[in-house]
């Protein structure tokens, strides 16, 4: 049995250096691909640690996809494909229904934090506030990101690299021109709408690339003409997918294969996490420059917050530099100092563990009363492992329609499975609803507990 050295006075919690040890392991090859890893129990007793530092370990490994678990057997290392030298891993420590992409409730919205530094900004910034802001936003905003980045998701990111823009989709717009209108885009099938809208509506081709249990199918991507992919492996919307890191390299062996090739990864709300660490980005693993990396904060503090930025590789930072530059910054100086603030002084941390802490009270409640209900053997729950929507498999013999009309009765915005695929409905996602709880009350979850048991009785 391997013996890993933990050190107890370390600012890492025990479990964190458990996992990484572990993970380069098995990334290294010590722990070969199918190996099995001791029991929790027996590691704990031969590492003198307690048994929930290894669980724990475990859990984020399994998150990952470094181990799979089988039943009775046992937890075992994952098979990784070998990837190409230029790209070995570098991580460090259709039309859209009015459901939309969930985000956190505005009646948790700091307002009180967000008045007072927005009066701090007015006494100590005025002069700045009307000083034009260069094109790619403020500095003091560009590296409170890059730091929120560094200590949250172990991203290392230039501040000098970072864009801020007035929205996803106004970043969308932006790399369309950068990347060139004459390449093909895949869009994950089933996806968000509005994604699909933007690049319809930039009069650029846009493929659909299906998805499997794992998240984009390296298959159809391959057989897709495809030249940048538009992907949301840290929690992919609608279906609740994280992908694990055997399928994540293999999309970084994609990237590797050509020069023209890039990953949009659109870590839209990795934040929302209820257990372990975030998984680490793609990005991390990007050692040949060609991975953009995008989020926002309209999701995470408030959709009236029209802040996005993306992360783009130096070359290519480059040329939005000189062929973009003209572009003026589209968030006013006063909101991006206020956020800068927010950032620094600790205040979106807080606010994350709070919006955390709710939900995950409200999405274990749910599922407790769901699965001490008379309907819980026909209602499979998917994808509630993070992010503030989940998938309902249901035993119904209503068309997915009057679901969708009845769970809108009640307040709870869903919507079918099927409204999200750019390909024809296919019949085995009948049934499906993509159900968002981020507005959701306590109150509400008897009267949605008992609407379920009649629409699957």
């Amino acid at each position: 049995m391997r013996t890993y050295v933990l050190d107890p006075g370390a600012r890492i919690p025990l479990y964190e250096q458990l996992y990484r040890a572990v993970k380069e392991d098995i990334l290294s090859g010590a722990i070969a691909g199918g190996e099995k890893l001791p029991s929790k129990r027996a590691l704990a007793e031969h590492l003198s640690v307690s048994r929930i530092t290894v669980e724990n370990a475990y859990e984020q490994l399994l998150a990952e996809g470094y181990l799979i678990s089988r039943p009775r057997s046992g937890y075992f290392a994952q098979r990784l494909q070998t990837l190409p030298s230029a790209v070995r891993n570098n991580t460090p420590h259709t039309e859209q229904t009015a459901v939309g992409v969930p985000s956190a409730s505005a009646s948790y919205f700091p307002f009180s934090v967000w008045a007072k530094l927005m009066r701090g900004v007015l006494l100590d910034r005025r002069e700045q506030l009307l000083q034009p802001v260069a094109n790619v936003g403020l500095e003091e905003l560009r590296r409170a990101i890059a730091g929120m980045l560094r200590r949250s998701r172990g991203i290392e990111a230039d501040p000098d690299c970072i864009v801020i823009g007035a929205g996803a989709e106004y970043l969308y717009n932006i790399l369309i021109q950068l990347l060139g209108r004459d390449r093909c885009f895949g869009l994950e099938d089933p996806g968000h709408g509005k994604i699909a809208q933007v690049y319809g509506a930039n009069l650029v081709r846009a493929v659909p690339v299906a998805l499997d249990e794992e998240g984009v199918s390296v298959e159809a991507l391959r057989q897709s003409e495809a030249t940048v992919m538009h992907l949301s492996p840290g929690h992919q919307y609608p279906t609740g997918i994280v992908t694990p890191i055997g399928r994540r390299r293999q999309l970084m062996a994609w990237l590797a294969e050509s020069p023209h090739r890039w990953l949009i990864e659109d870590d839209y709300d990795s934040e929302f996490r209820f257990g372990g660490k975030p998984i680490p980005t793609m990005f991390s693993m990007d050692d040949v420059g060609r991975v953009i990396y995008m989020n926002t904060f309209s999701r995470t503090i408030t959709p009236a917050l029209r802040i996005s930025y993306m992360i783009l590789p130096p070359e290519l930072m480059a040329q939005y530099r000189a062929r973009l530059g003209f572009y003026s910054c589209t968030v006013p100086a006063f909101e991006q100092l206020t956020l800068a603030r927010f950032l620094e002084e600790g205040y979106f941390e807080k606010h994350l563990n709070r919006m955390r802490r709710h939900y995950r009270l409200l999405r274990d409640d749910f599922l407790e009363k769901l699965g001490a209900s008379p309907c819980a053997d026909r209602i499979l729950v998917q994808g509630h492992e993070a992010g503030l929507h989940m998938l309902l498999r249901l035993e119904t013999a209503l068309s997915d329609e009057e679901v969708e009309r009845r769970l809108a009765e009640v307040g709870v915005r869903a919507a079918s499975l099927r409204r999200y695929e750019m390909r024809p409905a296919a019949d085995t996602r009948q049934g499906v609803m993509v159900v968002s709880y981020s507005d959701l009350e306590q109150e509400q979850l008897p009267m949605l507990i008992h609407v379920l048991a009649e629409i699957t009785a």
